[in-house]
């Protein structure tokens, strides 16, 4: 399994590439503003998109969906609870000054809890991770998870936007992340990359200090 971590766009959201070597598939997580960017490093890896998988529908995270799912024919994977926030991607640009990306293409499948993905051989967990959107989802594999803007490195998702919630999604974080393996790498929206172990232990919004909002 080979990650590639790709920074892009205005709000620097991580994209991700998820790469099975061998079997030179990829999956494409989170195609943020810069899908030339992307699109180059997908290029790169030489191995063949089979999935867009979307942790949330906030803009910075879906900006590139049209035009990768245009190029390379992959399906789009979203949270049924987060589909009002991708129809609403051309309003949430204009709130942010972004030009207006038109429609999105609807999303060919849905990332419900519990759900298996696959890219070759490799294989992920849905876990249904509300709070920072009402269908934000984290994708576990092995040894890795990717959090969206759930958990970060020493902070947590934003709470104060439409559908959000600061308890809701200090529960999801609780449930669906803290019991993995303090070795599991985090790979987040925004960010350098962490460990849940690392977050347990040292991370505010966890430990108690920041719980009071």
């Amino acid at each position: 399994m080979n990650i590639v971590p790709i920074p892009n766009g205005m709000f620097a959201e991580n994209c991700y590439l998820v790469v099975d070597e061998q079997a030179r598939a990829c999956a494409i997580v989170d195609p943020g503003e810069d899908a030339g960017l992307i699109m180059h490093k997908v290029e790169a890896t030489g191995a063949k998109p089979v999935a867009i998988w979307l942790t949330h529908a906030h803009v910075d995270h879906v900006l590139g969906v049209s035009r990768i799912a245009g190029e390379t024919g992959a399906p789009v994977w979203l949270h049924p609870a987060d589909r009002p926030l991708y129809d609403a991607v051309p309003e949430q640009a204009a709130w942010f000054g972004l030009a207006p990306p038109g429609q999105l293409p609807a999303p060919d499948r849905e990332l419900t809890h519990g759900a298996r993905l696959a890219v070759g051989d490799l294989r992920f967990a849905v876990r249904h991770a509300p709070g920072h959107s009402p269908g934000s989802v984290c994708l576990v594999g092995p040894g890795i998870v990717f959090s969206g803007d759930v958990l970060f490195a020493g902070s947590i998702g934003r709470t104060d936007l439409p559908g959000a919630d600061f308890e809701t999604l200090i529960a999801s974080i609780e449930r669906e992340l803290l019991p993995l393996p303090d070795d599991t790498i985090v790979y987040s929206g925004h960010g350098p990359e962490t460990t849940i172990g690392r977050e347990r232990r040292t991370n505010p919004f966890l430990t108690g200090v920041d719980r009071i909002v």
